[in-house]
């Protein structure tokens, strides 16, 4: 029996962790990105590096985090995140939408596919200050998100290539898949632009990696509706479906929620597409500790519906739905210092006011007098009573507002204040295809299409609506290990098959 080829397409998070979960089987592996060297990564190098996973305790932390010091641990509470509450939370969340067996894999291999990539390379870190506050001298991590990759996005990128060629593994880039070649209904191979040429890659067994259509404006505009053409893409531009459409043409059934999608507050003046030196910095997720306004000096949301964690995915829709697709994120001095650091960097769009007043006359376009009468109405509707926690769900809300504000409402009454300028981001699109548990790709007739598997964003009936944080790297990981693991055994269940005709 020969080597089993596996063509993995896309290099992102999931596609290396399926190429090198091919190699383990014994396959010999060719990854195809799209994107020059300089560039590649997909989507997976503009994150932050989070990702979630369910543990037990502290023991589990330390078994991803082995070099955490005595200090840190004495001081840091990491709780535990049960498999039970990530299933519920990707649950509710997603309406209860989500496809209960392909989070059952997600939840349940969360920690051991971690683990896996530890011993590949990856280095992991606790999320301080973004996840946990330090409150008393403790802190105390909240969301169900507790570790990051070593060097946010890049960093695990970088980790997973070095362990993939080190491994044997090949990879071209600049090599964009266009198509699929079939052969009796198995998939044979992959059909590649590159330096202006086209040539087929033969193969035993194709992985697709190779992400959403965020990238695409087109069908943005098309599947998600009207005005998402005016929304950022976050990350990489190279995301514009083509595996997708690859699959669908040879018979692959589209599942999921095609007019979703991940999107979140984004700075408003930022380009069109992720910049790799700024990387998630545009982002402006600290809103559940001031509030938020459009145009009008209206709020809109409920800035503290829940942990940032799930909401952030559904409020850049929120805002996108604005006048002008534009909205400010208001603070005053008693939460500065609670600002993630992404408020911080060079590129952002801020004022500073010592005056509420003089604020809003140099928020661009924004009603004046609605804004500064929304300000003393919610700062007369904040319930004082119940004390402050960042760390925990704390209840001190508004009263008689038709737009409440549920948790850590503070009144806007200490100079300097600070408003930030914020659009929609989109990152990435919750249609894709439908896989089983193997991650093999199924047909509109209900079947396996043989020798095409799928991991990462391509896949749909995951996300619905919303998004928990963090996940979206970890179901990669996930089901990139299995995609790979299935994929680099093809070319033995095709022989087996072939035998039994």
């Amino acid at each position: 029996m020969g080597q089993s080829r596996v063509v993995v397409i896309g290099g992102g998070n999931a596609g290396l962790c399926s190429a090198l979960a091919a190699l383990e089987g014994g396959a010999e592996v060719t990854l195809l990105e799209a994107a020059p060297e300089s560039e590649r990564g997909g989507n997976s190098g503009f994150t932050a590096g989070a990702m979630r996973f369910a543990y037990d305790g502290r023991e589990e932390i330390v078994q991803l985090v082995p070099d955490l010091s005595e200090e840190q641990l004495a001081k840091t509470d990491f709780g535990s995140y049960s498999k039970e509450q990530f299933f519920d939370d990707m649950a509710r969340v997603t309406q209860y939408r989500c496809d209960p067996d392909l989070v059952e894999l997600l939840v349940t291999r969360s920690f051991d596919t971690l683990k896996w990539m530890r011993d590949k390379g990856v280095r992991f870190l606790p999320i301080y200050g973004r996840q946990a506050f330090q409150v008393d001298g403790k802190f105390t991590f909240w969301g169900g998100l507790t570790l990051e990759a070593n060097g946010g996005g890049p960093g695990l990128v970088d980790s997973l290539f070095d362990a993939f060629e080190s491994a044997g593994g090949k990879v071209f880039y600049g090599h964009r898949a266009i198509g699929l070649t079939e052969d009796g209904g198995k998939v044979t191979g992959v059909v590649v632009r590159a330096g202006g040429e086209i040539r087929t890659i033969s193969a035993d067994a194709v992985v697709l990696a190779c992400g959403g259509f965020q990238a695409n404006a087109e069908w943005r505009t098309r599947y998600l509706g009207p005005g998402w053409e005016f929304a950022k893409v976050r990350g990489t531009q190279f995301d514009v479906g083509d595996g997708h459409r690859m699959a669908m043409d040879i018979g692959a059934m589209s599942w999921g929620n095609w007019s979703g999608c991940h999107a979140v507050g984004w700075d408003s003046n930022a380009p069109a597409f992720g910049d790799r030196v700024v990387g998630d910095g545009f982002q402006k997720h600290s809103y559940p500790f001031g509030i938020i306004v459009n145009s009008r000096g209206e709020r809109f949301v409920d800035e503290g519906a829940d942990f940032r964690n799930y909401t952030y995915a559904k409020y850049g829709q929120e805002v996108l739905r604005q006048p002008g697709q534009i909205a400010w994120q208001v603070f005053d001095s008693k939460v500065n210092h609670l600002l993630r650091d992404e408020y911080r960097i060079r590129q952002v769009t801020k004022i500073v006011a010592p005056t509420l007043e003089e604020l809003v006359r140099r928020m661009d376009g924004i009603d004046e007098e609605r804004f500064l009468r929304t300000v003393g109405e919610y700062n007369a509707a904040v319930d004082q009573s119940v004390p402050f926690n960042p760390n925990v769900k704390d209840g001190r809300g508004t009263s008689g507002l038709a737009v409440p504000k549920s948790n850590w409402a503070n009144t806007l009454d200490s100079p300097p204040y600070e408003a930030y300028a914020v659009t929609c981001g989109i990152t990435f699109t919750f249609g894709g295809l439908r896989i089983d548990t193997s991650a093999r790709v199924i047909d509109v007739t209900g079947e396996p299409i043989p020798g095409l598997y799928a991991c990462g964003e391509i896949v749909g009936g995951i996300f619905y609506f919303n998004y928990p944080g963090g996940s979206g790297l970890t179901a990669g990981s996930v089901f990139g290990r299995i995609a790979g693991s299935a994929a680099s055994g093809a070319l033995d269940r095709s022989a087996t098959s072939s035998a039994s005709v």
